[in-house]
């Protein structure tokens, strides 16, 4: 019998709309790009995207354990939050979820690329502040991974974004994948 040739090993996408491709054709989220790009630039990456539309930190808490034990990632990508800062639910709760998906993703070997999220100010400047401190003070204490803003240069125009003004079209999804890519690249090995 010839030998199985070794699984690739996997990016696990842990994330909301924005990474679940929410009101877009299939294959033409940011996710689906990345395997694309993955492929086209010599990366063996297989990318497993476990994005469910309106999850919040605790969904994805109570999700990560099965996907961790069935997909044994190298590199799990978090982009969870913004439901939570939607629904104004308390910082120390969103901290503390992202804390151990960061947690529980290390401890199964995985290299960790946090994604930062930015919420409206409708629940005032106190809270905006102090939620969009959680990433980058994660980030440091964790030595991980930080995409600062996966909307960057798509969040000023509104012709980027589907007729609810909240997820970023599919002419956006190249633009979101050049903003993580900077941060995701150093974690990722070649193909022999």
């Amino acid at each position: 019998m010839p030998a199985r040739a070794a699984e690739p090993p996997v990016i696990l996408v842990v994330g909301d709309s924005l990474s679940a491709g929410y009101g877009l054709m299939p294959g033409q989220g940011w996710v689906t790009l990345l395997q694309q790009r993955l492929k086209r630039e010599g990366y063996g990456y297989r990318v497993v995207n476990a994005s469910v539309t309106g999850e919040t930190t605790d969904g994805g808490v109570q999700r990560l354990n099965r996907s961790l034990n069935q997909h044994h990632p190298a590199i799990v990508v978090i982009e969870l939050g913004g439901n939570d800062g939607l629904r104004g639910l308390p910082v120390s709760r969103v901290r503390a979820n992202l804390e151990l998906l960061i947690m529980k993703s290390r401890a199964a070997g995985a290299q960790v690329l946090l994604v930062a999220i930015r919420v409206p100010t409708n629940y005032g400047q106190r809270y905006t502040s102090s939620f969009q401190s959680i990433y980058a003070d994660l980030a440091t204490r964790y030595r991980i991974g930080l995409v600062p803003f996966l909307s960057d240069q798509v969040a000023v125009d509104l012709a980027l974004f589907q007729p609810d003004g909240i997820h970023p079209n599919a002419h956006a999804q190249p633009l979101l994948l050049d903003n993580l890519w900077p941060q995701l690249a150093p974690l990722l090995q070649r193909s022999r």
